[in-house]
């Protein structure tokens, strides 16, 4: 099922870019004053687009190129993924802001540092699609309580994190932070399945890459 919605997101978006390629062929026809009057009947600028696996391409005009673009209009996958992901993130900041006065070893304060510069502009990213796309305020439909996200520390966790020095942050920190990316996995993974934006899957995959690369540096430390 994921992998067909990837195909269709792929196929949507070489379909957008020929459209735009068509519109802005046909509106430089258009602005040309010189360029004769169009012959009876004549054709105007096409757009080959991409046909599904196994089905050749087909010839269309921008007219029928702009109907056949699939909608990616946000649903609410899209809107409760952002939601979420900007408090899970916040999470993972609060967490890291303890290394540096608290951690033992020079590599989990470099992981921490790493971590929250990456952080730090997907949640920038997450919450300007939210306002661009009308959800700031919470348009999901989904409960975003800590309960019903994965990865998330507890109360009693971060409690116990802020309590320790050393060796045993260490220890901790990476405990809770590879659980913590894990729950981001699952969450970057569903709405890439459940979700219809494009721009909502462009984050999603970033979060994979970046932080499937990070459990696994914590996992060799």
């Amino acid at each position: 099922m994921l992998n067909r919605r990837r195909t269709a997101r792929v196929r949507r978006s070489v379909v957008a870019a020929a459209v735009t390629a068509a519109v802005l062929a046909l509106g430089a026809c258009e602005s040309d004053s010189d360029a004769p009057a169009k012959a009876k009947g004549a054709v105007g600028p096409s757009v080959v687009a991409p046909g599904k696996p196994g089905e050749p391409a087909r010839t269309l005009s921008a007219e029928e190129a702009a109907k056949a673009a699939p909608d990616d209009t946000p649903n609410a996958a899209d809107f409760s993924y952002a939601h979420m992901m900007i408090t899970h993130h916040g999470q993972a900041l609060q967490m890291t802001a303890l290394a540096p006065q608290r951690a033992g070893s020079t590599q989990v304060k470099r992981l921490a540092e790493r971590i929250s510069a990456a952080q730090k502009p997907e949640m920038a990213a997450m919450q300007g699609w939210l306002k661009n796309n009308g959800g700031a305020k919470g348009k999901s439909g989904h409960d975003h309580g800590q309960g019903a996200m994965p990865g998330m520390a507890t109360p009693a966790q971060l409690a116990q994190l802020r309590a320790v020095k050393g060796t045993a942050f260490d220890e901790l920190f990476l405990k809770l932070m590879i659980t913590h990316h894990q729950g981001a996995l699952t969450m970057a993974t569903e709405v890439l399945s459940d979700g219809n934006n494009v721009l909502v899957e462009e984050m999603a995959n970033d979060v994979i890459a970046q932080q499937t690369s990070e459990i696994n540096r914590m996992r060799s430390m």
